[in-house]
């Protein structure tokens, strides 16, 4: 056989092993697809019929995904962190909310986010109670600088310094005494002893000198002055008004804010107790 005769007879077995191969693998494929389809419907089916199956694989399939992100993030993903969190969006508070919070923000240096909640809920119990809602943000600022965890010497405790040793049996509604640690739960349980206080004493100033714990002292220590004229620069920025939030020497009280609202139903007999 010449040497273009051999390679011609080369050729045609390489082709002849390409188009064997070809078709082998094309009948595997087939049959593995043909194969596959129909473990997927008895799976479906078999899933269908046995919806217990059907939760375990879909918990294993997220405990495989989880454990996947752990790996690839080195944290434990948590998607209902996000309803523990006390924030809001300040740009969908209505203005005046609006003007309040940022205006906070910017001078006590705090997150506009969790203000704006702070601030949608000082108005909501604001108006449940009959107070100021401007008025309990000014308590706040005084008392803890919009600190949730601030603690004073004295066991004072959370955004509105509530002594919570001697108000346990308020935070009992709200879960526990750890509650006090709870922005929303704190604001609460502040502006109802506020409320009592005020309605006791008779008048916002006086109430303010019973919530600082100086209701049998000859002075509070210029507190309540301190607390009306904060609620005085907070009036202003709830209607529009230009006021820095680094400027404290304007005197804005009284001539400038409105009386805080005296609550019409304020409790009696309220114990006593130093507050910050």
């Amino acid at each position: 056989m010449t040497s273009s005769g051999k390679l011609a007879a080369l050729g045609s077995g390489m082709r002849t092993f390409a188009t064997d191969v070809a078709e082998g693998f094309f009948e595997i494929t087939h049959n593995s697809l043909a194969l596959l389809g129909i473990v997927v419907v008895v799976a479906v089916s078999l899933l269908g019929a046995r919806p217990d199956l059907r939760d375990e694989g879909e918990q294993r399939l997220t405990e495989w995904l989880t454990a996947r992100k752990v790996a690839a993030l080195g944290i434990t993903p948590e998607l209902g962190a996000i309803e523990r969190a006390t924030a809001a969006n300040p740009g969908q508070l209505p203005r005046e909310q609006a003007n309040v919070a940022l205006w906070i923000s910017k001078k006590y240096r705090v997150a506009p986010e969790p203000v704006a909640a702070l601030v949608a809920e000082a108005y909501d119990v604001g108006r449940a109670n009959k107070i100021d809602p401007t008025l309990i943000l000014a308590v706040m600022a005084i008392e803890s600088s919009f600190n949730p965890f601030a603690q004073s010497t004295v066991g004072a405790q959370g955004l509105m310094q509530v002594m919570t040793q001697i108000h346990s049996d308020k935070y009992a509604h709200f879960g526990g005494q750890y509650a006090a640690f709870d922005p929303k739960s704190n604001l609460r349980v502040g502006v109802k002893i506020l409320q009592e206080y005020i309605g006791r004493a008779g008048s916002v100033e006086a109430g303010l000198k019973w919530y600082v714990g100086a209701a049998n002292l000859a002075t509070d220590g210029g507190y309540a002055d301190k607390v009306l004229a904060e609620h005085a620069r907070l009036s202003q920025v709830a209607r529009g008004r230009t006021v820095s939030p680094f400027d404290n020497s304007t005197p804005l009280r009284a001539e400038n804010a409105p009386a805080p609202t005296v609550p019409a139903n304020a409790g009696t007999g309220v114990k006593v107790a130093a507050l910050s």
